[in-house]
């Protein structure tokens, strides 16, 4: 990972997102809520399409902190960014998984990334692209920027996702929940039970009227649901858009902010639990200069197979695509 770090970005900071789609829209009007930069520039091939987002989005500036929203269809319109969102790429379809999206959303990043860098040396780029570990991964391998300033969301919306689940069974607020979904950010990811809590009591002793809350049983119907929910959202209204915007403007600004929060997203693994080469989520320090440090959090045999079998999947997924 990177050794020198950049610092914070408060005040003057601009954050590009490229494809305004229902994903890239509700990241701009995630971050324009809540104030999470001075500029939001949005970059799409579509000219008509950008135009009417950033109509949308400036005409209701008049109720959120200042900011400045731009757009153009023209790459330039993303120059000096401190921080580049990417959500350009075919849209998944009712059924189809993440990895099949690979091979054409892969060829997207490869072209985009370096122009991209071209415009924005500095800049820090963030994934949300499915299947995200694998354009990540594509990014990285087209550019050689391996230091942790390209990275993917990961599995930071399916921990949330996760997360909102234990708090409903258990009846605390969402807070009070501490949960990570790790691996590819797709069917192969699996939870960290044995590092879950509710107000700080492991998930296996969480009682309600000296009942066990969270058994085997409990954790996988929840974890079914865990892996699930993006295809029925897929199924029921087309994307799933607005939790994506939430979870990705949550990581801007720890970048923006350099606020060295914890968060499960996909970087360029290098040797933590014996993943090598291959883009997946473990808890990770995100700060001013993108993913730092990986967490060697403490897992069980079952986790720790699981975990490997996730990575078997993304390298495989990476080899047949050349990477």
């Amino acid at each position: 990972m990177a050794t020198t770090r950049s610092g914070p970005r408060i005040g003057t900071a601009k954050v590009s997102i490229v494809g305004v789609g229902s994903v890239g829209a509700a990241v701009a009007y995630a971050c324009l809520l809540r104030g999470t930069a001075n500029t939001i520039a949005l970059f799409d091939t579509n000219a008509a399409r950008v135009r009417a987002e950033v109509l949308d989005l400036n005409h209701g500036t008049q109720f959120t902190p200042a900011c400045r929203i731009e757009g153009s269809d023209d790459i330039s319109v993303t120059a000096n960014s401190d921080l580049v969102v990417v959500t350009a790429g075919a849209k998944q379809k009712p059924g189809q998984s993440r990895l099949d999206l690979a091979a054409a959303n892969v060829a997207i990043t490869q072209s985009v990334t370096p122009r991209l860098l071209a415009e924005s040396p500095d800049a820090v780029i963030l994934f949300v692209s499915n299947p995200v570990d694998i354009v990540t991964a594509a990014a990285i391998a087209v550019t050689g920027v391996d230091d942790g300033r390209i990275f993917g969301s990961g599995t930071v919306l399916d921990s949330g996702r996760l997360r909102y689940l234990i708090a409903e069974r258990a009846g605390v607020a969402i807070e009070n929940t501490h949960a990570f979904v790790v691996g590819e950010h797709g069917d192969s990811e699996l939870a960290l039970w044995s590092g879950a809590s509710v107000g700080g009591i492991p998930i296996d002793s969480y009682t309600v009227d000296d009942r066990v809350v969270f058994d085997a049983r409990t954790r996988a119907d929840i974890f079914h649901e865990v892996v699930r929910s993006a295809y029925e959202i897929i199924q029921g209204k087309g994307a799933t858009n607005l939790a994506i915007g939430l979870s990705t403007a949550r990581i801007v600004e720890a970048v923006l902010r350099d606020q060295r929060r914890v968060l499960p997203v996909s970087s360029l693994q290098t040797g933590i639990h014996g993943m090598r080469d291959v883009c997946l989520s473990l808890p990770t320090i995100v700060d001013a200069g993108g993913a730092d440090r990986v967490l060697e959090v403490p897992l069980s045999e079952d986790e720790a197979a699981g975990l490997a079998e996730s990575a078997a999947t993304l390298h495989n997924v990476q080899k047949s695509l050349g990477l």
